[in-house]
Protein backbone atom coordinates (compact mmCIF):
# COMPACT_ATOMS: atom_id res chain seq x y z
CA UNK A 1 0.00 0.00 0.00
CA UNK A 2 1.55 3.68 -0.68
CA UNK A 3 1.34 5.99 1.91
CA UNK A 4 -0.49 9.44 1.47
CA UNK A 5 2.37 12.09 2.28
CA UNK A 6 2.26 15.01 4.55
CA UNK A 7 3.91 17.25 2.01
CA UNK A 8 1.38 19.64 0.65
CA UNK A 9 0.28 19.49 -2.75
CA UNK A 10 -2.31 22.38 -3.06
CA UNK A 11 -1.40 25.65 -1.89
CA UNK A 12 -4.99 26.74 -1.53
CA UNK A 13 -5.58 25.22 1.44
CA UNK A 14 -2.32 26.71 3.35
CA UNK A 15 -4.12 29.05 5.05
CA UNK A 16 -4.72 29.77 9.16
CA UNK A 17 -7.46 27.54 10.89
CA UNK A 18 -10.37 28.99 12.14
CA UNK A 19 -13.89 28.45 13.63
CA UNK A 20 -17.14 28.94 12.39
CA UNK A 21 -20.70 27.94 13.35
CA UNK A 22 -21.74 26.75 9.72
CA UNK A 23 -19.24 25.89 7.52
CA UNK A 24 -19.17 26.17 3.88
CA UNK A 25 -19.05 22.41 3.20
CA UNK A 26 -20.67 20.28 0.32
CA UNK A 27 -21.56 16.75 0.64
CA UNK A 28 -20.92 16.77 4.26
CA UNK A 29 -20.02 13.37 6.58
CA UNK A 30 -19.26 12.88 9.63
CA UNK A 31 -16.98 10.65 12.48
CA UNK A 32 -16.84 10.85 16.02
CA UNK A 33 -13.58 9.50 17.89
CA UNK A 34 -12.08 10.49 21.63
CA UNK A 35 -14.37 13.53 22.17
CA UNK A 36 -14.01 15.39 18.63
CA UNK A 37 -16.38 15.15 15.63
CA UNK A 38 -14.45 15.54 12.49
CA UNK A 39 -16.64 16.34 9.50
CA UNK A 40 -15.07 15.44 5.66
CA UNK A 41 -16.14 17.16 2.36
CA UNK A 42 -15.94 17.87 -1.09
CA UNK A 43 -12.81 20.30 -1.80
CA UNK A 44 -9.11 19.69 -3.36
CA UNK A 45 -7.92 16.51 -1.17
CA UNK A 46 -10.92 16.74 0.71
CA UNK A 47 -12.13 19.52 3.23
CA UNK A 48 -11.67 18.46 7.20
CA UNK A 49 -13.34 20.11 9.83
CA UNK A 50 -13.66 19.42 13.79
CA UNK A 51 -15.71 20.43 16.96
CA UNK A 52 -16.07 18.89 20.03
CA UNK A 53 -20.07 20.47 20.63
CA UNK A 54 -21.37 20.26 16.90
CA UNK A 55 -21.83 24.08 17.20
CA UNK A 56 -18.06 25.68 16.77
CA UNK A 57 -15.86 23.50 13.59
CA UNK A 58 -12.37 24.62 12.90
CA UNK A 59 -11.23 24.44 9.59
CA UNK A 60 -8.16 21.99 9.56
CA UNK A 61 -5.15 23.68 7.53
CA UNK A 62 -4.43 20.36 5.47
CA UNK A 63 -6.94 18.45 3.60
CA UNK A 64 -7.40 14.55 3.97
CA UNK A 65 -5.44 13.53 0.52
CA UNK A 66 -1.94 15.82 0.61
CA UNK A 67 -1.02 13.59 -1.99
CA UNK A 68 -3.20 12.74 -5.13
CA UNK A 69 -2.77 8.92 -5.98
CA UNK A 70 -1.71 8.63 -9.80
CA UNK A 71 -4.00 5.54 -10.56
CA UNK A 72 -7.25 8.46 -10.05
CA UNK A 73 -5.25 10.30 -12.95
CA UNK A 74 -5.07 7.53 -14.85
CA UNK A 75 -8.70 6.51 -14.35
CA UNK A 76 -10.71 9.50 -15.15
CA UNK A 77 -9.55 11.53 -17.92
CA UNK A 78 -10.02 15.29 -16.80
CA UNK A 79 -9.66 15.02 -13.02
CA UNK A 80 -7.27 17.29 -11.84
CA UNK A 81 -8.07 16.56 -7.36
CA UNK A 82 -11.30 18.29 -6.80
CA UNK A 83 -12.15 15.23 -4.61
CA UNK A 84 -16.07 14.42 -4.43
CA UNK A 85 -18.46 13.19 -1.78
CA UNK A 86 -16.45 11.34 0.64
CA UNK A 87 -17.74 8.72 3.15
CA UNK A 88 -16.24 7.75 6.26
CA UNK A 89 -16.88 4.66 8.42
CA UNK A 90 -15.21 2.57 11.26
CA UNK A 91 -14.77 -1.56 10.81
CA UNK A 92 -12.30 -3.74 12.33
CA UNK A 93 -10.52 -1.30 14.11
CA UNK A 94 -9.59 1.24 11.05
CA UNK A 95 -11.58 4.31 9.70
CA UNK A 96 -12.27 3.65 5.64
CA UNK A 97 -12.64 6.41 4.20
CA UNK A 98 -14.17 6.42 0.17
CA UNK A 99 -14.44 9.31 -1.92
CA UNK A 100 -15.29 10.07 -5.89
CA UNK A 101 -13.26 10.97 -9.16
CA UNK A 102 -15.01 12.68 -11.85
CA UNK A 103 -15.67 15.39 -14.07
CA UNK A 104 -18.81 17.05 -13.73
CA UNK A 105 -21.90 15.87 -15.62
CA UNK A 106 -20.18 12.56 -17.31
CA UNK A 107 -19.45 9.16 -15.86
CA UNK A 108 -16.06 8.15 -16.42
CA UNK A 109 -15.93 8.16 -12.71
CA UNK A 110 -13.73 6.17 -10.16
CA UNK A 111 -14.01 5.36 -5.91
CA UNK A 112 -11.19 5.02 -4.28
CA UNK A 113 -10.31 3.81 -1.05
CA UNK A 114 -8.29 5.19 1.98
CA UNK A 115 -7.63 3.62 5.84
CA UNK A 116 -6.67 4.94 8.87
CA UNK A 117 -5.85 4.05 12.27
CA UNK A 118 -6.74 7.47 13.94
CA UNK A 119 -8.46 10.64 12.96
CA UNK A 120 -6.66 12.18 15.27
CA UNK A 121 -3.19 12.27 14.01
CA UNK A 122 -4.24 10.15 10.45
CA UNK A 123 -1.58 8.51 8.00
CA UNK A 124 -3.89 8.08 5.28
CA UNK A 125 -3.20 4.61 3.42
CA UNK A 126 -4.29 4.50 -0.19
CA UNK A 127 -5.98 1.69 -0.87
CA UNK A 128 -6.59 1.88 -4.17
CA UNK A 129 -9.61 1.71 -6.60
CA UNK A 130 -13.28 -0.09 -5.29
CA UNK A 131 -14.88 0.35 -8.61
CA UNK A 132 -14.67 2.43 -12.00
CA UNK A 133 -17.10 3.26 -14.56
CA UNK A 134 -16.46 4.25 -17.99
CA UNK A 135 -18.57 6.35 -20.70
CA UNK A 136 -20.27 4.42 -23.10
CA UNK A 137 -19.61 0.75 -21.53
CA UNK A 138 -21.38 1.13 -17.95
CA UNK A 139 -25.19 2.60 -17.55
CA UNK A 140 -24.65 3.84 -13.70
CA UNK A 141 -21.67 6.70 -12.08
CA UNK A 142 -19.20 5.73 -9.90
CA UNK A 143 -19.51 8.55 -7.52
CA UNK A 144 -21.19 9.79 -4.28
CA UNK A 145 -20.28 6.37 -2.11
CA UNK A 146 -21.26 5.21 1.33
CA UNK A 147 -20.54 1.86 3.00
CA UNK A 148 -22.97 0.44 5.16
CA UNK A 149 -22.18 -3.05 7.60
CA UNK A 150 -25.30 -5.32 7.52
CA UNK A 151 -26.50 -7.28 10.75
CA UNK A 152 -23.88 -10.03 9.98
CA UNK A 153 -21.25 -7.97 10.13
CA UNK A 154 -20.77 -7.72 6.09
CA UNK A 155 -19.66 -4.72 4.93
CA UNK A 156 -21.66 -3.39 1.52
CA UNK A 157 -21.39 0.22 -0.97
CA UNK A 158 -24.18 1.83 -2.46
CA UNK A 159 -23.21 4.55 -4.58
CA UNK A 160 -24.73 6.35 -8.09
CA UNK A 161 -26.02 9.54 -9.32
CA UNK A 162 -28.21 9.66 -12.50
CA UNK A 163 -28.04 7.34 -15.39
CA UNK A 164 -29.76 3.98 -14.36
CA UNK A 165 -29.89 5.39 -11.07
CA UNK A 166 -28.35 4.05 -7.04
CA UNK A 167 -26.02 0.98 -7.27
CA UNK A 168 -25.53 -1.87 -4.69
CA UNK A 169 -22.54 -4.13 -4.12
CA UNK A 170 -21.26 -6.74 -1.45
CA UNK A 171 -18.23 -5.63 -0.68
CA UNK A 172 -15.44 -8.56 0.90
CA UNK A 173 -12.87 -8.43 4.16
CA UNK A 174 -10.74 -5.49 2.38
CA UNK A 175 -13.31 -3.12 1.37
CA UNK A 176 -13.35 -4.01 -2.21
CA UNK A 177 -15.74 -5.33 -4.40
CA UNK A 178 -16.46 -9.24 -3.53
CA UNK A 179 -15.78 -11.44 -6.75
CA UNK A 180 -19.01 -12.59 -7.29
CA UNK A 181 -20.78 -9.04 -7.17
CA UNK A 182 -22.58 -7.06 -10.31
CA UNK A 183 -23.71 -3.65 -9.36
CA UNK A 184 -27.71 -3.76 -8.70
CA UNK A 185 -29.81 -1.02 -9.26
CA UNK A 186 -31.67 -0.21 -6.01
CA UNK A 187 -33.36 3.21 -6.33
CA UNK A 188 -34.27 5.47 -9.43
CA UNK A 189 -35.91 8.79 -9.66
CA UNK A 190 -38.61 8.23 -11.98
CA UNK A 191 -40.32 4.79 -13.51
CA UNK A 192 -38.38 3.54 -16.24
CA UNK A 193 -41.27 3.85 -18.21
CA UNK A 194 -42.07 7.54 -17.52
CA UNK A 195 -41.77 10.36 -20.33
CA UNK A 196 -39.60 12.58 -18.70
CA UNK A 197 -40.01 15.90 -21.04
CA UNK A 198 -37.83 18.67 -19.13
CA UNK A 199 -34.33 18.35 -19.96
CA UNK A 200 -31.29 18.52 -17.77
CA UNK A 201 -30.07 21.76 -16.43
CA UNK A 202 -26.92 20.29 -15.71
CA UNK A 203 -25.89 18.28 -18.19
CA UNK A 204 -26.49 16.60 -21.67
CA UNK A 205 -24.81 13.51 -21.12
CA UNK A 206 -26.48 12.62 -17.66
CA UNK A 207 -30.15 12.17 -18.82
CA UNK A 208 -33.12 13.18 -16.16
CA UNK A 209 -33.03 10.33 -13.84
CA UNK A 210 -31.76 12.80 -11.12
CA UNK A 211 -31.22 10.76 -8.03
CA UNK A 212 -27.43 10.41 -6.33
CA UNK A 213 -26.05 10.94 -3.42
CA UNK A 214 -27.55 7.28 -1.68
CA UNK A 215 -26.86 6.99 2.61
CA UNK A 216 -28.36 3.88 4.07
CA UNK A 217 -28.66 4.11 8.01
CA UNK A 218 -29.48 1.16 10.48
CA UNK A 219 -32.57 1.53 13.04
CA UNK A 220 -34.68 -1.00 14.66
CA UNK A 221 -34.57 -3.68 12.42
CA UNK A 222 -34.72 -1.43 9.06
CA UNK A 223 -32.51 -0.32 6.41
CA UNK A 224 -33.34 3.18 5.58
CA UNK A 225 -31.83 4.60 2.38
CA UNK A 226 -31.60 8.15 2.06
CA UNK A 227 -31.51 9.57 -1.75
CA UNK A 228 -31.28 13.14 -3.09
CA UNK A 229 -33.40 14.00 -5.79
CA UNK A 230 -33.63 16.35 -8.62
CA UNK A 231 -30.58 19.16 -9.02
CA UNK A 232 -27.63 20.39 -6.94
CA UNK A 233 -24.62 22.36 -7.78
CA UNK A 234 -26.66 25.38 -9.04
CA UNK A 235 -26.68 28.18 -6.38
CA UNK A 236 -30.18 29.49 -5.66
CA UNK A 237 -31.14 27.94 -9.05
CA UNK A 238 -30.71 24.28 -6.88
CA UNK A 239 -33.69 22.05 -6.42
CA UNK A 240 -32.13 19.48 -4.38
CA UNK A 241 -34.46 17.36 -1.77
CA UNK A 242 -33.97 14.35 -0.11
CA UNK A 243 -36.39 11.11 0.24
CA UNK A 244 -36.02 7.55 2.43
CA UNK A 245 -37.39 4.10 1.77
CA UNK A 246 -36.70 1.13 3.49
CA UNK A 247 -35.93 -2.71 3.58
CA UNK A 248 -35.89 -5.43 6.09
CA UNK A 249 -32.71 -6.47 4.18
CA UNK A 250 -29.67 -4.52 2.78
CA UNK A 251 -30.11 -5.72 -0.45
CA UNK A 252 -33.79 -4.29 -0.50
CA UNK A 253 -36.39 -4.15 -2.06
CA UNK A 254 -36.85 -0.46 -0.89
CA UNK A 255 -39.47 1.07 -0.27
CA UNK A 256 -41.59 3.81 0.46
CA UNK A 257 -44.47 4.51 3.56
CA UNK A 258 -47.23 4.15 0.31
CA UNK A 259 -45.31 0.51 -0.64
CA UNK A 260 -44.06 1.69 -4.02
CA UNK A 261 -40.82 0.45 -5.24
CA UNK A 262 -37.90 3.44 -5.11
CA UNK A 263 -36.65 1.47 -7.99
CA UNK A 264 -39.84 2.77 -9.77
CA UNK A 265 -39.16 5.84 -8.18
CA UNK A 266 -40.56 5.26 -5.16
CA UNK A 267 -39.06 7.73 -1.97
CA UNK A 268 -40.73 9.49 1.37
CA UNK A 269 -39.58 13.59 1.03
CA UNK A 270 -38.03 14.43 4.75
CA UNK A 271 -36.38 17.59 3.48
CA UNK A 272 -36.17 20.48 1.17
CA UNK A 273 -35.77 23.57 0.66
CA UNK A 274 -38.15 26.25 2.87
CA UNK A 275 -37.06 29.18 0.68
CA UNK A 276 -36.37 31.19 3.77
CA UNK A 277 -33.48 30.22 4.83
CA UNK A 278 -32.30 27.25 2.01
CA UNK A 279 -33.11 27.06 -1.28
CA UNK A 280 -32.75 23.35 -1.30
CA UNK A 281 -30.82 20.55 0.55
CA UNK A 282 -29.57 17.39 -0.11
CA UNK A 283 -26.25 15.22 -0.32
CA UNK A 284 -27.04 13.80 3.20
CA UNK A 285 -25.75 11.33 5.67
CA UNK A 286 -26.95 10.10 9.16
CA UNK A 287 -25.84 8.42 12.27
CA UNK A 288 -26.17 8.13 16.14
CA UNK A 289 -23.33 9.91 18.26
CA UNK A 290 -23.93 9.65 22.22
CA UNK A 291 -27.40 7.59 21.68
CA UNK A 292 -29.59 10.23 19.63
CA UNK A 293 -29.82 9.96 15.72
CA UNK A 294 -28.26 12.97 13.60
CA UNK A 295 -28.84 14.00 9.85
CA UNK A 296 -26.05 15.75 7.91
CA UNK A 297 -26.65 17.59 4.87
CA UNK A 298 -25.48 20.58 2.85
CA UNK A 299 -28.68 23.19 1.77
CA UNK A 300 -28.03 25.99 -0.56
CA UNK A 301 -28.40 29.42 1.58
CA UNK A 302 -31.60 31.77 0.49
CA UNK A 303 -30.25 34.77 2.13
CA UNK A 304 -26.33 34.19 0.65
CA UNK A 305 -27.16 33.68 -2.99
CA UNK A 306 -27.17 29.97 -2.33
CA UNK A 307 -23.95 29.37 -1.27
CA UNK A 308 -23.55 25.85 0.27
CA UNK A 309 -23.72 25.23 3.91
CA UNK A 310 -24.17 22.46 6.28
CA UNK A 311 -27.31 21.70 7.75
CA UNK A 312 -27.11 19.18 10.95
CA UNK A 313 -30.43 18.16 12.52
CA UNK A 314 -32.01 15.57 15.45
CA UNK A 315 -33.89 12.72 13.55
CA UNK A 316 -37.15 11.60 14.94
CA UNK A 317 -39.34 8.73 14.38
CA UNK A 318 -42.61 8.44 13.67
CA UNK A 319 -45.44 6.05 15.08
CA UNK A 320 -44.88 4.10 11.92
CA UNK A 321 -40.89 3.93 12.22
CA UNK A 322 -40.62 6.92 9.60
CA UNK A 323 -37.59 9.06 10.45
CA UNK A 324 -38.83 12.96 10.65
CA UNK A 325 -36.11 15.65 10.44
CA UNK A 326 -36.29 18.46 13.29
CA UNK A 327 -36.94 22.01 11.89
CA UNK A 328 -34.73 23.82 14.21
CA UNK A 329 -30.90 22.98 14.69
CA UNK A 330 -30.05 19.95 16.62
CA UNK A 331 -29.19 22.13 19.67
Amino acid sequence: MKRIGLLLLYTLVLCNAFAQETPAIHDPVMAYENGTYHLYGTGLGIQHFTSTDREVWTTKREPVMTVIPKWTHDSVPGFRGHVWAPDIIRWHGRWWMTYSCSTFGRNSSAIGLLSSRSLSSPIWNDEGCIVCSREKRDNWNAIDPNIVIDETDTPWMVWGSFWDGIQLVRLDSTMHMARDQRPQTIARRYDPGAEITEPNPTSKYAGTNAIEAPFIFRHDGYYYLFVSWDYCCRGPLSTYRVAVGRSRSVAGPYVDDKGLDMRQGGGRIVLEGDKREYEAAGHCAAYTFQDQDFFVCHGYSATQNGASRLILRRIQWDGDGWPTIDAASQN
